[in-house]
């Protein structure tokens, strides 16, 4: 469906704008509105539209998400509380958003319906704890649980992201001093040892082949990175290619086991919220897989839905996968004995969080010093390649 931004008046003449997303054409849009007694004075066709629904930040959906929390425990109707949160939004795109979602609730459609269209940014998470909340008249419960692990899943990935800055700002930083020694001190020194006549070492040699290949053909360079990035981004989410790079990452040296603890937590932590809001245990395994966004973990789930739908306890078939800390494990057994299994879960995920936090601080400690000693050696290994020459030149004067 296309998006419409509209300007237009009701029965009182009074005017207003907002966004629409539920029809193909303007003649469909005063059809639409002509319904609800509005009549339509100006409508344009929103272009950019799809691209600028993916700024929206996930803090701002946590924010809103207790904002909508707050207002209906207060009792306010779903349709004011989302008139209200309009007027406040100060993003522009946010604003069209909860105005279309707004509209459609107004024309009868369910909570879960009208967010349904933007899954891409409240995710499917969010999406189940709707459903679960206005179908047990808890949404302002469920609404705050959302916000809840909105916050908390945006606290763990920057403290993941965290330990991934530094070694990327050194390889940035050591690409940059190496490329500047190619470009232009390479051929300086290669002018000079022309001029003397010296023998080339073969790691100056190799030093000022490079220089002169990448200085020669940098634009074939440039047309090759432009067409891996475009094949990347086009084929990156391809089933194969995302199934392979899950695997690398559970397995990839250094960081295989924040990133198993990260995806076991994420998985867990949505599990026990929507069970908790009275989704049915398949349901809630099958939609934790999905918002998991890990292939690796999307068939642990499987597996687990099939357990579980066999008669098998929760424990016993977490147990059946290494991937799961015996932590974890335990506290399902016991939260399946109490009839408290999303609250012992949630307690379970909070202890994993903290040993994801110090795993990372930990990892951070090791790979400073050991990328700046990296780092240094390859500037040193260029450094010692262009002056080799000129030491065995200053031997041979003397």
């Amino acid at each position: 469906m296309a998006v419409f931004e509209y300007t237009a008046k009701d029965e009182n003449g009074v005017r207003f704008a907002g966004t629409y997303t539920d029809v193909d054409s303007i003649e469909m849009l005063r059809e639409e509105l002509a319904k609800l007694g509005c009549t339509v004075l100006g409508a344009k066709r929103k272009k950019t539209a799809a691209k600028r629904l993916r700024r929206v930040k996930r803090t701002e959906i946590a924010v809103f998400a207790y904002n909508f929390a707050g207002m209906c425990s207060a009792g306010l109707p779903v349709a004011k509380c989302l008139e209200s949160m309009e007027e406040q939004a100060e993003d522009e795109t946010f604003k069209g958003i909860i105005s279309d979602v707004r509209q459609s609730i107004e024309r009868g459609s369910s909570l879960r319906g009208a967010f349904e269209k933007y899954r891409g940014i409240f995710s499917d998470f969010f999406l189940g704890m709707l459903e679960a909340g206005e179908s047990s008249g808890k949404l302002a419960s469920t609404l705050e649980l959302s916000a809840i692990y909105l916050e908390k899943q945006g606290v763990i990935k920057q403290k993941v992201r965290s330990a991934f800055v530094y070694p990327i700002i050194v390889a940035i930083m050591c690409f940059v001093v190496v490329a500047s020694l190619m470009t232009f001190v390479v051929p300086v020194f290669s002018k000079l040892y022309k001029q003397l006549r010296v023998p080339l070492p073969l790691l100056t040699q190799i030093l000022v082949d490079t220089s002169a290949t990448v200085r020669q053909y940098w634009w074939v360079i440039l047309i090759v990175v432009a067409c891996a990035a475009f094949l990347f981004r086009r084929y990156s989410k391809s089933p194969y290619l995302r199934t392979v790079w899950d695997n690398f990452k559970f397995k990839v040296p250094v960081f295989a086991k924040v990133n198993r603890a990260v995806a076991v937590s994420h998985f867990i932590r949505t599990f026990a919220m929507l069970a908790g809001a009275g989704i049915p245990l398949a349901r809630a395994l099958e939609v934790a897989s999905i918002v998991t966004h890990n292939s690796k973990i999307y068939g642990i789930a499987k597996n687990l839905q099939q357990s579980i739908e066999a008669g098998n306890p929760v424990a016993s078939s977490l147990k059946k996968h290494r991937i799961f800390p015996p932590m974890i494990i335990q506290l399902a057994a016991s939260g399946e004995e109490a009839g408290m299994l999303s609250e012992m879960l949630n307690k379970g995920v909070d202890f994993l969080d903290k040993d994801i936090e110090m795993m990372v601080n930990n990892l951070i400690v090791k790979l400073e010093p050991a990328l700046t000693v990296i780092m240094g050696a390859i500037v040193g290994v260029v450094l010692i390649g262009v002056y080799l020459p000129m030491f065995d030149y200053m031997r041979h004067l003397k």
